[in-house]
């Protein structure tokens, strides 16, 4: 194996990592609510029950439950309703996780993941 495509696996794996390690925080205190947005793609959206399927950058899925409280805004930060969210968009939501059942969104923005974000979220920074 050249040593350049080591390189590419071991930053593959780091990234991979750095993805997962919200959701293992997230199953080892269920009853935490997270204080910031997290970034999914919209997977489907089932408008009678409420509920959003949710993917992570790393193809996990995530059942999220909507209410009357649930704000939506685009990237502009105008309103948006349950209704207008299509499987394939990319959101960021901010939710809490309660004891029983699916977590429930409070805020949900839809937005692109730019380069920029990505860095931001996902990268660490080079001194």
């Amino acid at each position: 194996m050249t040593k350049l495509r080591s390189v590419q696996l071991l930053s593959a794996g780091t990234l991979a990592l750095s993805l997962a390690l919200p959701a293992v925080a997230r199953a080892a205190d269920p009853s935490k609510a997270t204080g910031s947005d997290e970034f999914f793609i919209v997977s489907s959206v089932d408008l009678s029950k409420h509920q959003l399927l949710l993917k992570h950058p790393t193809e996990v899925t995530e059942l999220m439950t909507v209410n009357d409280s649930t704000v939506f805004v685009d990237d502009q930060g105008h309103r948006l309703r349950f209704k207008d969210l299509r499987a394939g968009d990319t959101v960021y939501v901010t939710y809490t996780t309660p004891r029983e059942g699916p977590p429930v969104a409070v805020r949900i923005r839809r937005a692109p993941m730019t380069v920029e974000e990505l860095h931001k979220r996902y990268l660490p920074k080079v001194s």
